[in-house]
């Protein structure tokens, strides 16, 4: 068993790694942080190990790990503003007698229904 920094403890057994993500308190802006296991075998453990140590893009396995669950959060978010842009676009189309006046009880009473 390795111990990187405080927060990763990396199990290399054959083909798979285990990795836990132990953390204390609070992190950074006050959020708490969780316990996270992940097991990877097979082909998936073998990738992962040749992105990570002296020859991958990464230097550990929690690097890789972050760097992964960023995108992927960058990429809901990327999708979630095109979604809105298409729906922004669609509104801005519209003629303008297609709309009609609305009061703010108006929305809040059709958002009950």
């Amino acid at each position: 068993m390795v111990v990187v920094g405080s927060a990763l403890l990396l199990d290399l057994v054959p083909c798979a790694i285990l990795v836990k993500l132990k953390t204390n308190g609070c992190g950074r802006q006050g959020l708490a942080q969780t316990t996270m296991t992940v097991r990877v075998g097979g082909a998936l453990a073998e990738f992962v190990a040749s992105n990570v140590g002296e020859n991958g893009r990464y230097e550990n396995v929690s690097e890789y790990i972050r760097d992964l669950i960023r995108r992927d959060k960058e990429r809901v978010e990327r999708e979630a503003f095109e979604r809105l842009k298409a729906e922004l676009q669609h509104a801005f189309a519209a003629a303008d007698d297609s709309f009609e006046p609305l009061t703010a009880a108006d929305v809040i009473a059709r958002n009950r229904r």
